[in-house]
This record gives structure tokens, sequence and C-alpha cells, in this order.
């Protein structure tokens, strides 16, 4: 495993079996609907790397899983990919909690490996926050 990926990071902890209960890379936008339970509308409306498409990615994942808590991250690592009004670097992270949903919009300078590494980071511990019951977004 990369040391970005999200998933590894959590289970490297001894006793994780008993609260991780797992985690989906829908990487497509077919899988982020058929295993993630994603509206393919939401996605041609505002496009797989947007806060409605994380929001739902997350609240999904807490339905699949029947989990008390999610996360979600969507973006742009590139090196391609990249638009004017979505550049690489572009990535959502939302967390789901307690019947609510938050997203932050995140701008991650760097290589692809640099902005995996910066997003997986900002999941975990915006999620952290969010369990904590402070404010999700860092600022």
């Amino acid at each position: 495993m990369h040391r970005w990926a999200g998933g590894a990071r959590l289970t490297e902890v001894p006793g994780s079996s008993e609260v991780y209960l797992g985690g989906i890379v829908a990487y497509s936008n077919a899988a982020k609907v058929a295993e993630l339970n994603v509206s393919a509308q939401l996605i041609v409306e505002h496009g797989a790397v947007s806060e409605q498409v994380a929001r739902a990615m997350a609240h999904g994942a807490t339905q699949v899983f029947g989990a008390d808590a999610a996360m979600s991250v969507t973006g742009i690592a590139g090196p391609g990919g990249g638009t004017a009004e979505k550049p690489v670097g572009l990535v959502f992270v939302a967390s789901a909690f307690g019947g609510e949903t938050t997203c932050t919009r995140y701008m991650f300078p760097g290589s692809r490996d640099d902005v995996r590494g910066r997003a997986a980071q900002a999941a975990l511990f915006q999620l952290w926050r969010l369990l904590e019951g402070v404010s999700p977004s860092p600022g």
C-alpha cells in the first residue's frame, strides 16, 4: 500500500478491526453509482469532482456499510485531467457522522503523490474532527 491509502493508514492501528468496516475505491463514475449509490444525474449535473458528489459518496458509504461514520474523497490528482474550472489539485473531502455530512474544498499543490497524500491526511483529519465534535473545517 502507498503511504496515502486511507484504509491502509486506518488498519495499521492494532484493534482497528473492531471499528473499521471497510472501504470502497470508487474510481469510475459507474463505480460511484453502483457501489455507493451516487445518483448518475448528480454526476452529470455537477461532475464527479464536486461537493455534491463527495457528500453523496460519504452518505452512500454509511448506507452500504451500515456505518455510523464515513468519509469520501474525490479530486484531480494529475498530472493531467485538470481544466480551468477544475484544475489539478482540486479535491473535495466529505465526512458523514450522526446525520451530518460536511464537505471541504481543497487546492493541494505538488505531484500526483503529493495531492493524494494530502487528500488522505485531510480526510482522516476531517473525520476525526467531526467525531470529536469539532468544526470539521480547519481554521
